[in-house]
């Protein structure tokens, strides 16, 4: 019997585990960011691996891939490279793996696990298990079963790390898995099968199959941790530790288990009853932002508007201590009232004469402003309206395209730009021997890529090349001269992979570099981590990291900088984390729309959109709608849409 491990003390975080105070089926530990939390599941796993070590027998780990996995591994890099944990007692079985898919393939699992682990530890080759996705369908059956045997031939998983579907799904369990499957080849849900397209050129090329352990394979593991990152995942952790435990939610099986843990970051916590409504798992410190969170709340859920809350209400909802702390509801409602009105401004570079109620101050006028836009599509998705009240108002307004966006241009686009290329020359009769070379070597490489083939460094400029020009016509069209446009070409995002290089020195001197030039008033930012290829991200922390080192310098103009944060193309902030909304009339809708339409290689079928299916301008539309709509229902006035910004203090 191999000794028991007590995965407790290192994966404490905030609130570790369920207690009489959460309404929480499984213990959860909420880390304030994803590297805390990768760096707490990687030392429960070094930790295992020594304490076998110590016993002189082997430790059987169950792996996980996917974007959630990589800082762990990162982190377990780091402790074998610094600290010499090793590897070489480790036995390692991947939960699941594409089908069909070869193993050379860049997108396979098998590739996967060696380019992020296996090829940088000493774990003997022989210990290293993966579903096998090249083999011929007859022969998979067969396979499976010898997988579990293999499983079974180690002792069992000792630890197994998770992450966690959309839709509940764990390995590739998609809602409706018996609880007593085992290891089998699966069909892929669409949504899955949409949600994983950023790893591939186009959705149409995810397999729709994979071989997969299955519910009761996992549960056998004796310990369980599963990780989740980002605002995106926290609906469905809620779903999975706090509802009933149901096969439609494959996840909250884990239920069942007797060591389970969720490791999760803050923005995946959200949802829990213990952080979304503290008031009714405990005392909470009635801060302005808890407030208006809660009346918020409480009145989209009555279907009211804020002032038309009762005492009634309050007490009903449990925030009777509420009513204690801040006096009856009449004075609670003006409160979060206001608060809701003077969020919204058709100035958001600040109104000359206004009072101090306008989210942006007055003064200095005009501002210079930078927005920050992670791909070259993202200030027009996101703050198109605000992006052209800012320079319609007179301010000098900068735009930084923080990466190329090369690897979202199929290839069928670029197809379609080098044939009016070789007609335009044709035509002009001005060809040279140069362009001709390259656009035969452009059609002769996409006429033998495979579908699992990455772009050559040539492609990928003629890509990015595409998207700048249309960045430079949504800049037209908003009225932006050409000097006030800059293109940054991060290094972090050219690796030709939707898997990105992490924030590097370089990236943050160029960005401090036009920062110093600009020396802006305001800066915008996305502020949108639900952005299924993390390119969002590391665009927002090279931003942080540019402001805090020239703030640390001794800038003088930081300390009149303020920065502003929007969100993408995937979510929107809650209205009670809203600082500053714009307002749009249905024409300025329009003109937003058409803005967005300069961006041809992003409409229609986009890759790497994620789990959404929508094109950009149908999200971005229908998002600023509920935003409106939101605010109406609370009893403020019915605009056609509004654009969401929250102040972010650097």
């Amino acid at each position: 019997m191999k000794g028991n491990f007590d995965l407790s003390a290192p994966l404490g975080g905030q609130g570790a585990g369920a207690g009489p105070d959460t309404f929480e089926r499984i213990p959860v530990s909420v880390y304030a960011t994803p590297d805390e939390g990768a760096r707490a599941a990687a030392a429960a796993i070094a930790a295992l691996l020594r304490q076998r070590a110590a016993e002189g027998c082997s430790c059987v780990l169950g792996l996980a891939t996917g974007s959630t996995m990589i800082a762990v591994y990162a982190e377990l890099l780091r402790l074998h490279r610094e600290e010499g944990l090793s590897f070489r007692n480790a036995v390692t079985f991947n939960l699941d793996e594409y089908y069909p898919i070869d193993r050379t393939a860049y997108q396979s699992y098998y590739q996967f696990m060696q380019r992020h682990l296996f090829q940088q530890v000493d774990i003997a080759p022989a210990n290293i298990h993966l579903p096998d996705g090249s083999l011929p369908k007859e022969a998979v059956r067969a396979h499976c079963a010898a997988y579990e045997e293999a499983i079974a031939a180690a002792g069992g998983i000792d630890l197994q790390l998770l992450g966690i579907g959309h839709n509940g799904h764990i390995g590739f369990n998609e809602p409706g898995s018996g609880l007593h499957t085992r290891t089998r080849l699966v069909n892929l849900e669409p949504g899955t099968r949409m949600a994983n397209s950023y790893e591939f050129a186009n959705p149409g090329q995810v397999p729709r199959l994979a071989i997969s352990m299955g519910l009761s394979t996992i549960l056998q593991a004796r310990r369980i941790i599963l990780l989740a990152w980002g605002p995106g995942k926290a609906r469905i952790v809620r779903q999975a530790v706090e509802g009933q435990p149901s096969e439609s939610v494959p996840a909250s099986l884990l239920q069942q288990h007797p060591d389970c843990r969720f490791v999760v970051d803050t923005a995946a916590a959200a949802e829990l009853t213990r952080l979304r409504a503290p008031w009714l798992a405990g005392e909470v410190e009635w801060t302005s932002a808890t407030v208006r969170r809660a009346v918020v709340r409480l009145a989209l859920e009555k279907g009211k508007p804020v002032l038309w809350l009762t005492n009634k209400d309050y007490t009903e909802a449990g925030l009777g201590d509420l009513l204690a702390d801040r006096g009856d509801a009449y004075t609670i409602n003006l409160e979060v009232y206001y608060a809701l009105r003077d969020s919204i401004t058709g100035w958001p570079g600040g109104k000359q004469g206004a009072g101090s109620s306008h989210p942006e101050r007055a003064e200095p006028w005009p501002k210079r402003v930078l927005i920050f836009s992670p791909h070259p599509d993202d200030d027009i998705i996101s703050m198109g309206g605000t992006f052209r009240r800012l320079h319609e108002q007179g301010h000098t307004v900068h735009v930084a395209y923080q990466t190329s966006g090369n690897i979202a241009v199929t290839d069928e686009f670029l197809l379609r730009h080098l044939d009016f290329a070789a007609g335009f020359e044709a035509a002009a009769g001005d060809g040279n021997e140069q362009t001709g070379r390259a656009l035969q070597e452009v059609h002769a490489y996409l006429a033998q890529k495979g579908p699992h083939d990455l772009d050559s460094p040539l492609i990928r400029s003629l890509k990015g090349l595409i998207r700048r020009g249309e960045a430079r016509a949504t800049c037209r069209y908003v009225g932006l001269p050409e000097d006030q446009v800059h293109f940054q070409n991060l290094p972090f995002y050219e690796t030709g992979t939707i898997e990105k290089n992490p924030m590097g020195p370089e990236d943050v001197r160029i960005t401090k570099e036009l920062l110093q030039t600009v020396r802006p008033h305001q800066v915008f930012a996305a502020g949108d981590l639900a952005d299924p290829h993390g390119t969002h991200k590391v665009c927002l922390d090279v931003v942080l990291q540019a402001l805090k080192e020239l703030k640390e310098s001794g800038a003088g103009w930081i300390g009149d900088c303020r920065l502003w944060l929007y969100k993408g193309a995937w979510q929107e902030w809650d209205v009670e984390e809203i600082d500053m909304a714009v307002p749009m009339s249905p024409g300025q809708v329009l003109e937003k729309r058409h803005g967005i339409f300069m961006h041809q290689s992003q409409k229609d079928i986009v890759p790497f959109q994620g789990d959404d299916a929508r094109e950009f301008w149908q999200r971005a539309e229908e998002r600023n709608a509920h935003t409106a709509d939101a605010y109406a229902q609370l009893g403020l006035t019915r605009y056609a849409a509004l654009e969401a910004f929250k102040r972010w203090d650097f």
